[in-house]
């Protein structure tokens, strides 16, 4: 096929030989089939920030750091270096979580290269050799649903001991690969110690994923996996190998009833006294 414009920099410069063809468009990126050498690999283009349907809430970019306090002030005045300052960084987000992820085990993508907007990475194949498709795209029997549900709890417990949160985690950015589902669509991936709101991230990508697979192990929709694996996660005793039974009982602390009124009892009087001085002066 013909080499689209974005992926010319990368065959000029003998990082890819061809472009099979386009594999997908999503709401962020294109992603292509190109060749490298023997091997068959993905090109991911990322879509320019007024194209993309994702956008960069502060949800996800909270805490992310940046190179230095020049780009920094451009991305809070919103200039256009800063503009694209927050495009570049936003991208490269994913490239650095994937290497992060890769290193610590998880089931992710292989990166090989980020080149002029570009996220040069493995190919994610099913038992033929094919592209594997998205969960979404995948019927399961009961037995496989609560297989690949365990083996992805793990995968999330995995990223959270690296200290990342997918952030958007679904059927639809994870691969029903040979070897098992891999996860994908990273950008915004969230620092799980510096983001006010990972607690809440977390519950929602571990819940899809019971809602997901829960419609073919209805068992699962009792779990309560995201609560346990916080709460572990919280008091510093989660690790890759942790033993998750999917429970988890609220343990809080009993109500002292009678502190609760004498702090009721003291507003009340310092209100009363506020009018009284009010009254006086009027």
């Amino acid at each position: 096929m013909k080499i689209p414009k974005r992926l010319e920099p990368l065959l000029e410069d003998g990082l890819i030989d061809g472009v099979v063809r386009q594999l997908m468009s999503g709401k962020e990126a294109m992603v292509f089939v190109v060749h490298c050498g023997d091997e068959i690999r993905c090109a991911k283009v990322y879509k320019e920030a007024n194209k993309r349907s994702f956008r960069q809430a502060i949800d996800y970019t909270e805490n992310r750091k940046t190179r230095n306090s020049r780009q920094a002030r451009a991305m809070a005045k919103g200039t256009k270096y800063g503009r694209e300052m927050q495009e570049a960084a936003w991208q490269s987000a994913e490239v650095d979580a994937l290497y992060r992820l890769a290193a610590a085990g998880v089931r992710v993508p292989t990166p090989y290269n980020f080149h002029e907007g570009v996220l040069l990475m493995e190919l994610v194949a099913d038992a033929d050799g094919n592209a594997a498709p998205r969960l979404n795209d995948v019927s399961f029997s009961e037995a496989e649903a609560i297989a690949h549900h365990a083996t992805l709890i793990r995968e999330v417990v995995r990223m959270l001991c690296a200290g990342v949160i997918h952030g958007d985690l679904s059927e639809f950015n994870i691969l029903a690969g040979a070897d098992g589902p891999v996860i994908i669509d990273l950008p915004q991936a969230v620092d799980a110690a510096g983001n006010h709101r990972a607690q809440a991230m977390l519950a929602r990508d571990v819940n899809n994923l019971r809602t997901f697979f829960g419609q073919f192990a209805p068992a699962l929709l009792t779990t309560r996996y995201a609560q346990e694996i916080w709460a572990r996660y919280a008091h510093g005793n989660l690790n890759p190998e942790v033993e998750l039974s999917g429970a988890f009982e609220c343990t809080l602390p009993p109500v002292d009833l009678e502190s609760v009124m004498r702090e009721i009892d003291d507003a009340q009087d310092e209100e009363a006294a506020r009018l009284l001085r009010l009254q006086a002066l009027g």
